[in-house]
């Protein structure tokens, strides 16, 4: 047994990682085997219509020892295309799920034609060789005791186990969203939450839970004897973190539809967790932008990346899934009465169900010189390039001081001439964080070189021949700027809206705890919605964070399918500045006092946000897992009082563990 391994938690943001070699967790080298090509006819497979009967596997030791026969188009996972040409000779298996495995085979066969294959768990097993598997002893069973995580390693990987109710549980040990250790996230009768972002996962199945990330990870076979634990794994599952959910495909015959608009992560998981939840109708993303929907959070962070390499999911996937995409289609107006929605192009959709997640618009300032060249909002991988280039060796001035305003700053000040930042307040952040967690982001800033002009706002942008040179402050003073970027907010994406019958309040859509707008069939999610919130006694509320958009799309595609279940995520966000990372859970809108501790020396930090008697919020610097663990606590309704917080941070951690 190794031991545990040592992770960088301010620096852990900054991880790269490539997504698309993850989609599928590869079992290699695979042995090639030449075989007869089947005597039986194969089924043909047009690229337009991907539902055909499949060709399945005989069960045996040797999965590529099969017989052909006819069964349900519909397999668990979908079905995977296999291709004859020459000899049939098997090349690669990838594993996407423990039940179902895609064979890729080449061979001979004069007219190319295509089959569709499924592979039984139990077959893949059987035939494995024991380079495949590993199995082996990976601590004594009175090293855990009920309610406990333990890290151990298997292999070249690690494992973790958790004890529930006498049980031992094996599951893959790193947050699928960006890698994080579970083992330092927080545990509580049932599921692992992530320490870094909040994603949560079921400790039994491996399921995810709440987000944000779309995949869920591996579990593992664990048995016990004579006091051992011993736990077996396939070695690429111990080697690819990630795993997706079993998914179906379109079927021909079912002329239901649900149409998606928006290209935010709330339609992504809506889409597959429709699949998942066995929904065999057409699929269908439509998005204003140009790319794949995208990771959009990371604009901020490192503006030269490229959209490839941040999108949630890549092509083969939506295509393997039956979810068409359709790039560059912006929403003009939605008919709720006839069931359709017409396009900017011309061009008109109709749909069973409809999914409105537009997000939001940035919030442009009515001011002159607004139009002037190198002014420019962040919201697309294109914006973030532009602003990365423009950047270099020039004077930024970046006006209001959100979250992506900051997030830019820190971004900008190592290449460029200067950065000047325009707040209104008298620290970042305040609003939210409060004015003392904002003065030491202040300074944070200023250490790092960035300029503040405080409580003060922008009166125009100047400049000859088209171009901003200056901007003039509310007080007119004058800032040299070659490239200003505007920091100060979004709207809804919502004013396609207006004529459609949809319920609306200050452009906002509220829906019910199933995502249900005030018209049939028609739902909402994310940054448009005002939704009932559980954790505050289901007021309606909105939460612009990414985490929740996940969680709204998910309980509307439940809701679609007719397996309805109340929204019930807790607020989770963070920000990433020079390496170090803030972790913010609740709804603290509304917060009268602000407990903060600090250790100056370790650079640590914790702030519970108060209203009356009650912790409805609580931030961190460096002091994870405390932000995960309350906001499980508060997932399972703990009430963590302002009395008990006063002197140290975790006095309530231990009612959690009990819970």
């Amino acid at each position: 047994m190794g031991a545990s391994q040592s992770y960088d938690l301010a620096n852990a943001n900054s991880v790269e990682y490539n997504r698309d070699s993850v989609i599928h967790e590869e079992v290699k080298p695979v042995e090639k085997r030449t075989h007869k090509q089947p005597e039986k006819t194969v089924v043909k497979q047009s690229n337009s219509c991907p539902a055909k009967p499949v060709s399945k596997y005989k069960t045996g030791n040797n999965p590529w020892d099969w017989t052909p026969t006819l069964t349900d188009e519909n397999s668990l996972n979908g079905t995977s295309q296999v291709k004859f040409e020459n000899t049939t000779e098997v090349n690669e298996v990838k594993v996407t799920e423990s039940e179902v495995t895609e064979v890729k085979v080449t061979g001979k066969d004069s007219n190319s034609e295509v089959v569709i294959a499924e592979v039984s768990a139990q077959t893949v097993e059987n035939a494995m060789s024991d380079s495949d598997v590993i199995e082996e002893v990976v601590c004594e069973e009175g090293e855990l005791e009920d309610g406990m995580m333990k890290e151990v390693a298997l292999g070249e990987g690690k494992v973790l186990l958790v004890k529930e109710d006498g049980d031992i549980h094996a599951m893959g040990a790193q947050c699928t969203h960006y890698g994080a250790p579970l083992i330092k996230g927080a545990y509580c009768k049932g599921r692992v939450r992530c320490p870094w972002h909040g994603a949560c996962f079921d400790v039994k199945t491996g399921d995810i839970e709440d987000y944000p990330g779309l995949d869920s990870v591996h579990k593992f076979d664990v048995s016990v004897a004579d006091g051992k634990v011993k736990v077996k794994a396939n070695k690429s599952a111990l080697k690819t973190f990630r795993r997706q959910r079993s998914m179906c495909k379109a079927k021909g015959d079912n002329s239901d539809s649900v149409l998606i608009i928006g290209g935010g992560p709330a339609s992504v998981v809506c889409a597959e967790t429709l699949r998942q939840e066995g929904f065999t109708g057409k699929v269908t993303i439509a998005t204003k932008e140009e790319h794949l929907p995208y990771d959009r959070i990371k604009l901020s962070k490192a503006m030269d990346i490229k959209p490839a390499a941040i999108a949630l999911r890549g092509e083969d996937f939506y295509r393997n899934a039956d979810i068409d995409i359709l790039t560059q289609k912006e929403a003009e107006a939605v008919d709720t009465e006839n069931k359709s929605v017409k396009f900017k192009d011309g061009s008109t959709q109709t749909y069973g169900s409809l999914v409105l997640a537009t997000g939001g618009s940035p919030r442009v300032l009515p001011i002159p010189g607004i139009d002037l060249e190198n002014v420019r909002m962040l919201r697309t991988p294109s914006d973030a390039n532009f602003i990365a280039e423009k950047a270099v060796g020039k004077n930024v001035v970046i006006i209001g001081s959100s979250f992506i305003g900051m997030e830019v700053a820190a971004s900008l000040v190592k290449v460029a001439s200067s950065v000047t930042v325009v707040v209104r307040g008298c620290v970042p952040f305040e609003n939210v964080l409060g004015q003392k967690i904002g003065s030491f982001l202040l300074k944070m800033h200023e250490d790092h070189g960035v300029k503040f002009f405080l409580e003060r706002g922008i009166k125009e942008f100047s400049g000859p021949d088209g171009h901003v040179t200056e901007a003039v402050l509310s007080d007119d003073t004058r800032l040299p700027a070659d490239l200003c970027i505007l920091g100060v907010g979004v709207v809804p994406a919502t004013d396609f809206l207006k004529s459609s019958g949809l319920t609306m309040n200050r452009g906002f859509l509220p829906v019910n705890k199933f995502m249900e707008t005030s018209q049939p069939n028609v739902y909402a999610a994310g940054d448009i919605v005002e939704f009932p919130l559980f954790t505050e006694g289901d007021k309606s509320v909105n939460v612009q964070h990414w985490q929740m958009a996940h969680a709204h799309g998910r309980t509307a595609a439940l809701s679609i399918v007719g397996k309805k279940t109340e929204i019930a995520s807790v607020p989770y966000f963070w920000t990433v500045m020079y390496g170090k990372s803030i972790r913010y859970t609740g709804y603290g809108v509304g917060y009268d006092d602000v407990i903060v501790h600090w250790d100056e020396e370790a650079m640590k930090c914790v702030a519970f946000y108060t209203r009356g008697e009650d912790v409805v919020a609580v931030a961190s610097l460096n002091s994870d897992p405390l932000v995960s663990q309350a906001a499980e606590g508060m997932a399972k309704g703990l009430k963590i009082s302002k009395s008990e917080i006063q002197d140290k941070t975790d006095t309530w951690v231990e009612r959690l563990c009990k819970l």
